[in-house]
């Protein structure tokens, strides 16, 4: 089968579609034919080498986490699902990827598709939805008229995670470029900074959480919008200690993610704030949670391009550029 693959890490990984064998199914797997894969900022940084610690792939590695497709065949101890079911899943951190024609999907990842959304939509939701539920349910506990920041407005984490706090009953504020402004309005955000015009750590104040989105000195600067007890949740970095004993990393690695998030703890405990970092996991209840929200209009995808499976490899370099209105996808099948 073909599949967009990597060859090795860092300046030259050798980007593009290969001939591999099908993945051999697991009695706890789905075989999947992948009609559709969404393309995710760190499908750009795993070839690089920045992930190589914590995210173990046997090279060639497939690259892609989120995809849509019908199931082909289903392991001797798979319950739920069955041939011909269509689902949609994340099987990110699971050492293998989406981006290919055939796909093993762990039982335990995968929902059925919204009966509502073609095999693209569905493709586009399983990263940033199950990102946006971890961070907003399970980490901050979001609730009825707290203030949550959620930064890069318009881009495919921020499109879906804007959806789901206001369906919390939150309110946003959020930052874009002055052309993007009427579709994170749409979205339901409720202050919404023009970085282009105006700095955003001096306009917004009170805030009862932070989605960290965006690299560089964003998350630092987040720290004096907050009220005392609030939350700070990255996606983007510093990687910190408790992520690390999570991972069931050396002491090595311990030491070294503590010093990466020394200054941000160190700015944060002075403002009686706490910061964590989240890494997303592949979680098919999770899913099914989300798949009723859509089915129920609650929340819609935004996609901003759709590639051929031939041009996979150009999907990413569109999507390293940064200007993407939420999600970009690749698709296999018409």
């Amino acid at each position: 089968m073909k599949a967009l693959t990597f060859k090795r890490y860092g300046k030259a990984p050798e980007i593009g579609l290969t001939d591999i064998p099908r993945p051999a199914l697991k009695p706890d797997e789905l075989m999947v034919q992948v009609y559709a894969a969404a393309v995710n900022p760190i499908d750009n940084m795993i070839p690089t080498g920045a992930f190589k610690p914590v995210l173990h792939f046997k090279l060639p590695a497939t690259l892609g986490s989120d995809l849509a497709g019908v199931v082909t065949a289903v392991g001797d101890r798979v319950t739920r699902f069955k041939p011909g079911d269509a689902v949609f899943a994340s099987i990110f951190d699971l050492g293998t990827g989406s981006i290919a024609e055939f796909a093993v999907v762990p039982e335990s990842a995968a929902a059925l598709k919204p009966a509502n959304l073609d095999f693209v939509q569905a493709a586009s939701i399983p990263m940033v939805g199950l990102t946006a539920w971890q961070a907003l349910k399970e980490r901050l506990n979001l609730r009825p008229g707290q203030k949550v920041f959620i930064p890069a407005g318009s881009g495919g984490i921020g499109s879906f995670a804007i959806q789901l706090a206001k369906h919390l009953g939150a309110r946003v504020g959020t930052t874009t470029s002055t052309g993007n402004i009427p579709l994170v309005s749409s979205l339901g955000a409720d202050e919404v900074i023009d970085y282009k015009q105006q700095e955003f750590e001096k306009v917004l104040r009170d805030y009862d959480a932070v989605l960290g989105t965006v690299r560089g000195d964003a998350i630092e600067k987040s720290i004096g919008i907050l009220k005392p007890g609030s939350k700070i949740i990255s996606i983007v970095g510093p990687l910190d200690v408790a992520f690390a004993r999570t991972k069931r990393l050396n002491f090595v690695l311990r030491f070294v993610f503590g010093l990466m998030s020394r200054k941000i703890m160190r700015l944060a405990k002075k403002r009686d704030v706490s910061y964590s970092f989240l890494f997303v996991r592949p979680d098919g209840a999770q899913l099914a949670e989300i798949s009723k929200l859509i089915e129920a209009e609650r929340i819609k995808p935004v996609i901003d391009k759709v590639f051929p499976f031939d041009k996979a490899k150009d999907a990413l370099e569109y999507l390293a550029k940064g200007r993407a209105k939420g999600k970009v996808v690749i698709t296999m099948k018409p």
